[in-house]
């Protein structure tokens, strides 16, 4: 016969603990939010979210700007759209792209200033 550990239970204050709890979010906040870091963890998408952060651009340029050819960039760009990190507008028939908001301007800039921080 086996024993089962069991956990002793909460080991923190009571109040940190019930804070803690009320802080995790519902699992399908949890789905998306870690659908749209996996869409900026890709580093062509977040070279292209970097370009785009300065200003509207069209697929040919902004294919230009990263070094990808068209097609691939506007692959990378419908996956961008999909996670509601860019929308577009069209002008005949050249389609612009800018970020969506603001918030991804600051996961994105956030992100990048994480990085070039030094461990302490």
């Amino acid at each position: 016969m086996t024993r089962q550990m069991l956990s002793p239970g909460p080991a923190g204050r009571p109040d940190t603990l019930a804070r803690a709890t009320l802080a995790v979010p519902a699992a399908d906040r949890v789905e998306a939010a870690t659908a749209l870091l996996k869409a900026v963890a890709d580093p062509t998408r977040l070279r292209m979210l970097c370009a785009l952060a300065v200003g509207e651009l069209c697929v040919q340029d902004l294919a230009h700007v990263i070094g990808l050819s068209e097609s691939a960039t506007s692959h990378q760009l419908r996956l961008l759209r999909e996670g509601r990190l860019v929308t577009f507008r069209k002008v005949g028939r050249v389609a612009y792209y800018r970020l969506l908001d603001h918030h991804v301007s600051a996961l994105i800039a956030s992100a990048l200033e994480h990085a070039c921080e030094t461990a302490s």
